[in-house]
């Protein structure tokens, strides 16, 4: 999600550590350190404005969130917020990249990971640079637990059926797969900024549990 650049969105985030994580490469392997608590922890790459990451912050107390955005102008957005939902002590930001991942997380640091409304990335020749390409699934195994999730939600239908494909020949067992994921009503649906904008237009929403499987020795 790129906004206009925002010259002063650096100087804004250094000033609000107690949400946006400084040197987040302290903590892999003991996040629970910075939270203070053995939650589970679950990360949203690419969060956006930051609606999704701070709304189920608030509705699940029990389980530490983290979403990661790039630019500093849209995390800028997330950040202010959380500052709005009164800096939840269960969320924390990260502006790194998401392809930077085993940066900032090992093995088993992560219990679940999302991916909302990412980039579709059209064209063939750019199909590795996907979010849920083979290499950057490879990528969430080596940071997520033993059988670990992937909640996967897009408003694009190529992206999603190259996904499910991805996943399925990456080994993943798939799990709630939605077609119409607003038709389904699920109870507990937390929406992005875009899921809000595209479903007001009828567009349908696509969803996706999917889980690793762990091969045993």
């Amino acid at each position: 999600m790129r906004l206009r650049n925002n010259p002063n969105a650096p100087q804004f985030l250094d000033a609000h550590p107690e949400i946006v994580v400084q040197n987040p490469e302290n903590y892999r392997g003991r996040w629970n350190e910075l939270f203070g608590n053995d939650h589970p922890l679950h990360i949203e790459v690419g969060t956006g404005k930051g609606q999704f990451v701070t709304g189920m912050a608030l509705a699940n107390p029990e389980v530490n969130y983290i979403g990661i955005e790039l630019f500093d102008s849209v995390m800028m957005k997330a950040c202010e917020k959380a500052l709005e939902a009164g800096s939840p002590s269960n969320l924390r930001l990260l502006r790194v990249n998401g392809a930077d991942l085993e940066k900032y997380f090992s093995k088993n640091d992560v219990d679940r990971l999302y991916l909302n409304f990412s980039d579709p990335w059209p064209k063939s020749r750019h199909a590795k640079r996907r979010l849920t390409h083979e290499g950057f699934l490879k990528l969430y195994e080596a940071v997520l637990v033993d059988n670990g999730e992937i909640h996967f939600k897009t408003d694009n239908r190529g992206l999603f059926e190259y996904s499910l494909i991805s996943m399925t020949d990456y080994g993943m067992k798939l799990k709630l797969v939605s077609l119409d994921l607003h038709a389904d009503n699920p109870a507990d649906n937390i929406m992005t900024e875009y899921e809000e904008k595209f479903s007001a237009k009828g567009q349908p929403i696509y969803r996706v549990e999917a889980q690793f499987i762990t091969k045993k020795d």
